[in-house]
């Protein structure tokens, strides 16, 4: 169980995402099939084909948090001495989990609308609780994320900035 435990928390975004985005791939190219050579449409692929990307796009946002490749200017950051480098770095993961928090709350109480009163998607005919529900997921995926980056950078002894390579720090990259 710990194995599993362990390879979900090392490629879970990835797998998720990379499945999402074939999803799309492949929706998307058998409706061009379906178009051009037997002149009619699939109505549910659109719907498919979006799901499948807002999915790839959380995924890979807690993907990018967890290796620390989301969009930050650490070229810049990184000219000034290291003590306001990093005053820099905790206000922006601080206001980055402060916004996760408020979306996490807002995505919640949108979730239990949904919940409560259910509607179905057009072409599908899908509960839109379910593919709705990535908003909870992906918010929740990202701050836990951001909180993991934490957590090894305290326990390695908070040297360093958080959740950056020794040798990215010393090239002033990412």
């Amino acid at each position: 169980m710990k194995r599993v435990f362990t390879l979900l928390e090392a490629h879970l975004e990835e797998v998720v995402c990379c499945l999402a985005l074939s999803i799309v791939a492949t929706v998307v190219f058998l409706q061009v099939i379906m178009r051009y050579v037997f002149a009619t449409a699939l109505q549910w692929s659109e719907e498919v084909a979006a799901m499948g990307m807002v999915w790839a796009v959380y995924m890979g946002a807690s993907l990018c948090v967890r290796e620390r490749f989301h969009i930050r200017i650490m070229a810049g950051i990184m000219a000034f001495p290291r003590k306001i480098t990093l005053v820099f770095v905790l206000i922006a993961d601080a206001c980055a989990a402060a916004y996760c928090v408020m979306m996490l709350i807002a995505s919640w109480a949108y979730l239990s609308v949904l919940a409560r009163f259910t509607s179905k998607t057009p072409s599908l005919g899908i509960d839109e609780f379910y593919p709705q529900s990535i908003l909870v997921i992906g918010y929740g995926l990202i701050l836990a994320r951001l909180i993991q980056v934490y957590v090894i950078w305290a326990a390695g002894g908070a040297n360093g900035i958080p959740g950056m390579r020794a040798e990215h720090e010393d090239l002033g990259e990412i």
